[in-house]
């Protein structure tokens, strides 16, 4: 098993800046998945970019250059992908993370939209304070076009699989 420390700070940070994409995009109502997608995308990849763009003026700029892409890629996906099709990947998530090897692919179909994908999980790692977490791919196929993501979820203590970054 791979073992990985993950700052605490930085998981509050993720999980801050999804509970508050998904509350904005909430309040846009369940039809608007354009909308979804955008805020979404805009939040993690906001927080995504400022991780990797460091400290000071590095930190601002990939902040500002991670909202943008991740908006832009969130919008993209949710402009197609509906609520059973985030329902199927959500349960292929769930598959691929609780009981699939590393590297075995979960996938998911919906045959009223013809939109698919899989979830790929990676070995899961300890985190400091004893929980578990997995890194993963995801890949989702919308209208013809062809998205891959990557993303950790961490174990809860009620067993349920949380996305912390992704």
């Amino acid at each position: 098993m791979l073992t990985r420390r993950l700052n605490g700070t930085k998981i509050k940070q993720a999980i801050v800046v999804i509970a508050a994409s998904s509350f904005l995009a909430a309040c846009t109502g369940e039809n608007d998945k354009e909308v979804f997608g955008t805020l979404l995308g805009a939040g993690l990849g906001g927080w995504l970019g400022a991780e990797i763009g460091g400290h000071g003026n590095g930190k601002a700029a990939g902040a500002a250059i991670g909202t943008l892409v991740g908006a832009g890629i969130g919008n993209s996906v949710g402009k197609s992908l509906d609520r059973a099709d985030r329902l199927a990947l959500a349960e292929a998530r769930y598959r691929a993370l609780e009981s699939s090897p590393s590297g075995e692919r979960s996938t998911w179909y919906n045959p009223d939209s013809g939109s698919y994908g899989s979830v790929t999980p990676k070995p899961a790692y300890e985190m400091e304070n004893g929980g578990y977490c997995r890194e993963y791919t995801q890949t989702i196929t919308v209208g013809g076009k062809h998205e891959t993501g990557y993303g950790t979820a961490c174990r809860q203590p009620d067993g349920s699989w949380k996305i912390v970054s992704g």
